[in-house]
């Protein structure tokens, strides 16, 4: 089920943003919210799966982790990070494209428009460099949000620089 570190709820969604980092054992999520031209965090956290299950009941756990955060907070868009193969990690790459493959039908069976970004396009967007490390992007992430400490774990720093990469490249195609 979805563990949410940080909430807050409000009666009146307004433009709410997903971003969501994918992964088997542990997937990030944060809600952002645009309020007077900035962003804020409404919620971030992770979805976990049950290690010692099959696949197949650790997709559903992610599935329904994800609905009810999508229930709760009504984004009217999603961004998710695209996956990589390389050769040394092939099996990891498998087993998160299984969870991006559930991820992607919540989020379309709830008809919300999804962008698939890069890890250098996120890091770029969020840091101003392609290479940042884990580090340089939890501070931009917090300089960002406005927040008086870091996100953690890493999949929800991440899921927030999703989020702000989406809000930042809905700005600019707008304008």
């Amino acid at each position: 089920m979805a563990q949410g570190e940080i909430t807050e709820l409000e009666s009146n969604p307004r433009n709410r943003y997903l971003g969501i980092d994918p992964g088997l054992q542990k997937t990030g999520y944060a809600i952002l919210e645009e309020d007077s031209n900035r962003l804020k965090l409404l919620e971030g956290g992770v979805i976990r799966t049950t290690a010692s299950l099959p696949l197949a009941e650790r997709l559903v756990e992610i599935g329904e982790g994800l609905r009810e955060v999508i229930e709760d907070f009504h984004p009217k868009m999603a961004a998710i990070e695209q996956v990589f193969s390389h050769t040394k990690n092939v099996k990891t790459a498998l087993l998160m494209s299984h969870a991006r493959g559930v991820i992607l039908l919540c989020i379309a069976e709830k008809k919300i428009p999804i962008l698939h970004m890069t890890p250098r396009e996120i890091k770029n967007t969020v840091t101003g460099s392609g290479k940042a490390s884990k580090e340089q992007i939890q501070q931009a992430v917090t300089r960002e949000l406005n927040l008086d400490r870091i996100l953690e774990p890493n999949d929800v720093s991440d899921a927030a620089a999703i989020g702000i990469c989406l809000y930042h490249s809905i700005k600019f195609a707008s304008q």
